[in-house]
């Protein structure tokens, strides 16, 4: 996994819907379960929110809690 984009989950805000100004790493596990059925947007965004999607359908969200220490 990279570090590099764990950092960003933490980092980026979702920049348009239903959740805008949301960090990728806060959204709830059903709309990031939404986008997994409907498709992901194209680019960086569609990838984080992937991860994202894989990480807390696998019960791996607590990856991220030393990143959010740090920052």
């Amino acid at each position: 996994m990279n570090p590099e984009l764990l950092q960003k989950l933490i980092t980026i805000e979702m920049p348009y819907g239903k959740y805008k100004g949301r960090l990728i790493a806060d959204l709830p596990g059903n709309y990031l379960n939404w986008f997994a059925r409907k498709g992901f947007p194209p680019g960086e965004i569609g990838m984080l929110l992937a991860l994202m999607q894989e990480m807390d359908h696998n019960g791996l969200s607590s990856l991220l809690d030393p990143l959010r220490k740090r920052t």
